[in-house]
């Protein structure tokens, strides 16, 4: 192994390391991901027309926001 292959692969190793992520969310920025606009289904319209978009294309409706595991007894 020459001098080359092994300061790229060094360089590589300490860019794959550098960029693993950052630390912990600081209780200032946590406002900003329990943001309204950061759920997939913020606007009501939009969710139904999906709902609707999604029934006429499995050919099934309902199935959501009820809770229990299908045993029957809720």
């Amino acid at each position: 192994m020459d001098w080359r292959s092994f300061s790229s692969a060094l360089v590589l190793a300490a860019a794959l390391l550098g960029g693993c992520g950052r630390f912990a969310v600081r209780p200032s920025e946590k406002e900003h991901l329990a943001d309204r606009t950061m759920r997939f289904d913020s606007d009501r319209q939009e969710q139904a027309a999906e709902d609707h978009v999604q029934s006429n294309r499995e050919g099934a409706a309902g199935g959501r926001g009820t809770s229990g595991g299908g045993c029957g007894c809720n």
